[in-house]
């Protein structure tokens, strides 16, 4: 396997959820709310963004190409968790999103364990951009949590 066959599966699913995303815009721009306007947002940069570049970091960093079953766990687990989340938050249950969450901390884990103690010379800077990723994602999903308790003011 290669690294661009490593990465296509979440870059294919990360277009998919940024087409979706900009789908759901023009869906809601006639009457915006506030989920939607977040489920827009999540979708683009969670499911699309994040997801895209957790694919390639890890397709570059790894010092093996994951496996297809690692891939394919990634990537269910990932998609399965942001399901959750989007799907809880819009209908108003928490603990889907709750659930949604600690998959997707489950993902983080996968990708990080991946590329431990990858990273060839000279791709410093990339590596540290791939454990910003890892961070700000890890960081944002209790918030995320916290705020679907709270819900759009």
């Amino acid at each position: 396997m290669t690294p661009r066959i490593a990465a296509a599966p979440f870059l294919a699913l990360g277009t998919a959820c940024t087409v979706a995303g900009g789908l759901a815009s023009a869906v809601i721009a006639p009457a915006p709310t506030p989920h939607g306007a977040w489920a827009v947002a999540y979708l683009v940069l969670v499911g699309g963004v994040a997801q895209t570049g957790l694919g390639i970091g890890q397709a570059v960093l790894a010092p093996r190409l994951p496996t297809v079953r690692a891939i394919v766990a990634q990537a269910v687990a990932w998609n399965a968790g942001n399901a959750a989340v989007l799907g809880g938050t819009l209908a108003g249950i928490t603990t889907m999103v709750d659930v949604g969450g600690a998959i997707l901390v489950l993902a983080l884990a996968l990708f990080a364990f991946a590329v431990r103690g990858g990273g060839r010379t000279g791709q410093r800077w990339l590596r540290y951009g791939f454990e910003a990723l890892v961070l700000v994602l890890l960081v944002s999903i209790p918030v995320g949590l916290v705020l679907a308790r709270i819900g759009p003011s």
